[in-house]
């Protein structure tokens, strides 16, 4: 079938979520207490229950509330395209299939877990949520559901993306959001950095360090998260049952599948229910391709370590990738991509070689994601460029080995946002960052010490 877009309907929408923890070939390591470095649930005065019961599920599927359906119906089922004007502009043999989240009224894949937390929050009581953004696509999705349930929000925003992207905290305050640059002068965390580094631009670590240090001090408050956690990746898992269901109205199953990973919930929800076939043998050859920015390179050149999930050690302690909870990456455009580890589940496939990572420069990213816009007509987000480069790659590789493989995208949402990122790349002003070696050696020096058992 040459379809170019591949719809499903409303009733055939997915209605759970799929759990890929009690189908991992070795158990997830725990996580540990930031206090006491012992096993633990998620702290308390964090989450609502329903969350710290999703996070540790062995069910390998979870009922999607119908609440949560009626607001998700609102743009789900997303399209999957296949790209035909991009494969005839490489010329290539492959063909190209992308998802695409960007028609969420946030523009990305967040509120599929930003509606749920909100959801469960509701239903728990709790007044308020505060939360951390790096571009503004989880801030945005936050205030979304915040508001659609009756929800205050406080988003802490990376500083530099705060400047970078007014628009997303236009957005944000749209919706009803208060958001204020991190590190703050709100919280204990945000003035002792300040005071240390006035000119700090700010990461994903420490904004998740203020906004639960936030939470912990007001009673009517919980701590909602946009990536890394399994309950996030696993309300993100209805991007992949979605395409599954799409693939096979066209007769294929992919040979390829690339995203980008920050956190890594956007496209660990669109492979994950891939990757159960992988697991049970019976798509033993599939490959998935994990794309992260040069200048944050977690998975390529981390160290699997127990580390903390924000920059002041309060957050629970994680088995996972990491270049350390203290580490402040240099100012990239994809500020999605800029935090120091990967989810444990991630992490835990990439260590069993079940996954592939590739780590990628800015320019070559923002000149895949401009050639994407001017053949397949959507300006992706920066973020998504990444996984678009890496697809470019792959397809062109098809082409000189003669070779014709579906290649899968996980395209997590549009660039309408990002118009001064794209004006830096047409002017030619932009810069590539490397790897700082040295500021990661200094980062990895504080990872917490724990026993091994």
């Amino acid at each position: 079938m040459d379809l170019t877009r591949i719809e499903l309907s409303e009733k055939e929408m997915p209605t759970a979520w799929y759990n890929v923890l009690p189908d991992l070939p070795t158990p997830l390591p725990p996580e540990l207490h930031p206090g006491t470095k012992e096993p633990s649930r998620l702290p308390p005065p964090l989450f609502p229950e329903a969350i710290n019961d999703q996070e540790f599920s062995k069910e390998h599927y979870i009922d999607i509330p119908e609440e949560v359906q009626a607001i998700y119906k609102m743009w789900r089922p997303t399209p999957l395209y296949r790209a035909f004007r991009l494969e005839k502009a490489l010329d290539t043999p492959a063909k190209i299939f992308y998802k695409y989240e960007g028609v969420s009224p946030a523009g990305s894949h967040k509120p599929n877990t930003a509606v749920a937390q909100a959801f469960y929050n509701k239903q728990q009581g709790t007044k308020r949520l505060t939360t951390e953004t790096g571009a503004g696509q989880w801030g945005s999705a936050l205030a979304m559901g915040c508001m659609m349930f009756g929800i205050e929000c406080k988003v802490y925003m990376v500083k530099v993306s705060y400047y970078q992207k007014p628009y997303r905290r236009i957005m944000m305050e749209t919706w009803g959001a208060k958001v204020v640059p991190s590190p703050s002068t709100d919280t204990e965390i945000g003035r002792r950095i300040l005071k240390e580094n006035p000119d700090s631009n700010g990461s994903l670590g420490i904004a998740i360090s203020e906004a639960i240090e936030d939470a912990f001090n007001h009673g009517d408050t919980k701590y909602a998260i946009g990536s890394v956690a399994n309950h996030v990746l696993l309300h993100q898992t209805i991007i992949g049952e979605e395409s599954k269901k799409q693939m096979e109205k066209v007769g294929l199953y992919p040979d390829i599948i690339i995203g980008c990973i920050g956190g890594g919930s956007n496209f660990a929800g669109m492979f994950l229910p891939f990757i159960k076939d992988k697991i049970k043998g019976k798509k033993k050859d599939l490959r998935i391709i994990c794309v992260e920015p040069q200048a944050a390179p977690s998975l390529t050149k981390g160290v699997y370590a127990w580390d903390y999930g924000d920059a002041a050690g309060m957050a629970p302690i994680l088995k996972m990738y990491t270049l350390g909870h203290t580490f402040v990456p240099p100012p990239v455009h994809a500020g999605g991509l800029r935090y120091h580890g990967k989810a444990p589940i991630l992490s835990h496939l990439y260590k069993a070689g079940l996954v592939e990572a590739k780590a990628v420069y800015q320019i070559p990213v923002f000149e895949a994601g401009v050639k994407f816009a001017r053949s397949e007509g959507i300006i992706p987000a920066p973020e998504s460029s990444h996984a678009i480069k890496v697809a470019i790659d792959e397809a062109l590789a098809c082409k000189e080995q003669g070779k014709s493989k579906t290649i899968l995208i996980a395209l997590s949402g549009h660039g309408h946002f990002d118009m001064g990122a794209y004006d830096e790349y047409l002017s030619g002003k932009l810069q590539d960052y490397e790897y700082p070696a040295e500021k990661v050696k200094e980062a990895l020096a504080a990872l917490p010490q724990v026993p091994e058992k």
